[in-house]
């Protein structure tokens, strides 16, 4: 095995995934020896770390303006992330000019608008979870209208502020019905005449599962035909639009998404400030989950499976909480 397939192995189990924990190239190298074989000297070993540093597909990234390394969060290979591409671009991949960098480029702001919304999502009260699983580079191409890039769940009553659940809370349950409204959230760029209906429906398709569907943009609707428009669909259909004014050059100039995750609390509001959130529409909300439905997708991803294990855990607490993977 080589030593750059023995350092894609072994960093993974090494580097933190919080920049703010990145571990110095000596300490690296240190940690590293214990788990590769061969006779390496040091100057190899730290060339490898930037050469891969450099390389979106790698699991090493180097600390922006500092110093040591962290575990990128989700790397952006072009190939294996094919499947999420294609969700994220409606399938129209010769907007990407079949360019690597472009490809790279794009899946880097979807990336970094997910790692922001979910952020705004933990300052809005609205807890998020995130679906991978479904977008891999096996997977159906079906899953693309099946599956959203995230679920939201609202908690209703004061779930989140106490351990007693509320007599709102215990009301619903007796009645049968969900203390809470999940809704399903597709996430996109930019919003176009030419897109926006497909973008729209597959937001319908991907939220039949849960209680509402959402459609989040990047980018401003700057188009008060193209809004008109979007609104008499949502008339019918009742998607919830929100934009968040954030362009694809402010999406560039933003950090790598393990900072916008792991940022401090100041850093995190002064991005907060720079979101002007637009709501187009809101969604329609049904009473109730549709079992049977989730019940057709649940067998395609375990990722549901482990969603309502998360909400039923928040139930059974009295408790609402951020989802964690660990």
């Amino acid at each position: 095995m080589s030593l750059r397939q023995q350092l894609n192995a072994a960093l993974i189990d090494i580097l933190p995934n919080n920049p703010k924990e990145a571990i110095k190239g000596t300490e690296l190298i240190r940690l590293v020896r214990m788990k590769i074989e061969g006779e390496y000297s040091d100057a190899s070993l730290r060339y490898h770390f930037s050469i891969m540093s450099c390389d979106p597909a790698s699991p090493i990234a180097k600390v922006e303006k500092g110093q040591g390394y962290y575990r990128r969060t989700a790397p952006v290979p072009a190939l294996s992330s094919a499947q999420q591409l294609i969700s994220m671009t409606q399938g129209r991949l010769d907007e990407l000019h079949g360019s690597p960098t472009d490809i790279d480029n794009a899946l880097m702001r979807m990336k970094k608008f997910r790692a922001v919304v979910s952020m705004w999502c933990e300052t809005t009260g609205r807890f998020p979870f995130v679906f991978r699983d479904p977008f891999t580079a096996d997977s159906p191409i079906g899953n693309l209208w099946k599956f959203p890039e995230m679920s939201l769940v609202d908690w209703e009553g004061n779930l989140e502020d106490t351990q007693e659940p509320s007599a709102l809370v215990t009301m619903k349950k007796q009645l049968g019905l969900p203390p809470f409204r999940m809704h399903n959230v597709r996430l996109r760029i930019t919003p176009s005449h030419d897109g926006f209906r497909e973008d729209i429906f597959q937001s319908l398709s991907a939220g039949v599962w849960a209680q509402g569907s959402e459609l989040f943009y990047a980018s401003p609707i700057e188009d008060e035909a193209l809004a008109e428009s979007m609104r008499r669909l949502h008339a019918q259909f009742g998607v919830g639009i929100i934009t968040f004014g954030l362009s694809s050059e402010m999406l560039d100039e933003l950090p790598r998404p393990a900072n916008i995750l792991n940022a401090h609390p100041r850093e995190t509001e002064a991005l907060m400030e720079r979101l002007d959130i637009v709501r187009v529409t809101a969604p329609k909300t049904k009473t109730h989950i549709d079992w049977q439905a989730i019940e057709a997708v649940r067998t395609d991803s375990s990722e549901v499976e482990t969603l309502f294990s998360w909400i039923n855990e928040c139930m059974k607490d009295g408790t609402a909480k951020l989802f964690s993977e660990s």
